[in-house]
């Protein structure tokens, strides 16, 4: 029974006499027992509310025992500004529900939680769906999705030139030339790297006060760069030095937008030409010759090839490869550059294109989804 309807029942009950001692009816005494009512818990919902903030002011929390529920509202917030269109946006919440996920901000920030949930939504996209169109297509968005988040994961650069450590290679870029140097010292007011030897092999000179952009690359191959100025040179017993202005604004450099997986896989490939027809319309002949070669790291945006073929940089090739379940993977690409290691030459690939379905597979190689 409510405080209010314990207080009109009280009232109702009472000798009549006694309504007639304060009001001249009862239906004035009514409205009297309605508003002590309601002040009455208008009370208690002050002091529910004054113990509650009085338990948070302490660091307390109420119905620890509650796990906490999904938040569609924090998911929006952490992702907001990474460019998910609407079907992206509804792949994440669906990756994140389908593993009872309940903090995303703890998954957003670990690769190893994302690549377990993008991994068993992989498995039931592939359980439930009800044909291979439906299967290729929800695919697509999960790893579109998928390469989204790990292209910006990480992406904070260090705040200051003086996080640097010693021995780190950089670029010192003077001019219109670079030249590869290495970070001494961050310690102290300045920022010390190796001075760069022109073509007698003698320490640059560099006015003082002259402007040059500094480039890292940190172990895991990300790269900062940092605009600074030349303070002063100096030559020491081991290596002439420069001293430059430290600064607090580094700023990344572009990498690979997609995860990269080194592996071993036979392929087959083929050169490809453009022919104009007699409409004078541009078409790609496929060439009937066959290379083999092993492929030696690959991504959505690439591929690196080890062959004994005469291949130029600038040539398309058709690229064909089995994987273990015997489908068929299938790309077109262009060879950005070449190396070659004796008989051997290895083709640094750029995909131009490639099916869905072949892409879908790549994607799974890749993030090791696929059995």
């Amino acid at each position: 029974m409510s405080i209010l309807t314990g207080i009109e029942m009280y009232l109702l009950q009472a000798p009549v006499t006694s309504f007639r001692m304060y009001s001249p009816t009862g239906n004035t005494m009514r409205v009297f027992g309605i508003a002590l009512g309601v002040v009455v818990l208008l009370l208690i919902i002050v002091s529910f509310i004054s113990k509650r903030f009085k338990i948070q002011a302490l660091g307390g929390t109420q119905n620890t025992s509650t796990p906490r529920r999904f938040s569609r509202f924090s998911l929006h917030r952490q992702t907001g500004a990474l460019g998910f269109d609407r079907e992206q946006y509804k792949m994440l919440e669906f990756v994140m529900k389908n593993d009872g996920v309940s903090d995303p901000t703890r998954s957003l920030n670990s690769p190893n939680l994302l690549d377990r949930h993008f991994k068993r939504a992989y498995r039931t996209i592939e359980r439930t769906a009800i044909s291979e169109e439906e299967l290729n297509s929800r695919l697509a968005i999960l790893f579109s999705t998928r390469n989204i988040l790990e292209s910006n994961m990480g992406d904070s650069a260090p705040a200051s030139t003086r996080q640097i450590p010693p021995k780190t290679a950089a670029v010192l870029e003077v001019g219109e030339k670079n030249f590869p140097v290495r970070v001494i010292s961050t310690k102290g007011d300045t920022l010390v790297v190796e001075n760069p030897l022109n073509n007698k092999g003698e320490p640059l000179r560099i006015p003082r006060g002259n402007k040059v952009n500094l480039s890292i690359f940190t172990g895991d191959g990300k790269g900062y760069s940092v605009e600074s100025r030349v303070l002063n040179s100096k030559d020491t017993d081991n290596v002439p030095t420069l001293q430059l202005v430290h600064s607090g604004q580094m700023k990344r450099l572009s990498n690979r937008r997609f995860r990269r997986r080194q592996a071993v896989i036979s392929t087959a490939f083929f050169l490809v030409r453009v022919e104009t027809n007699r409409e004078n319309k541009k078409k790609m002949v496929v060439d009937t010759r066959k290379f083999s070669g092993n492929i030696l790291d690959i991504s959505i945006g690439g591929c690196s090839i080890k062959a004994a073929a005469p291949i130029n940089a600038g040539q398309r090739i058709k690229i064909e490869f089995t994987r273990e379940d015997n489908s068929i993977v299938v790309a077109l690409g262009e060879v950005l550059r070449i190396n070659r290691t004796g008989a051997s030459t290895i083709m640094h690939v750029k995909f131009l294109k490639i099916p869905r379905k072949s892409l879908n597979s790549i994607n799974a190689m890749v993030y090791d989804y696929s059995d």
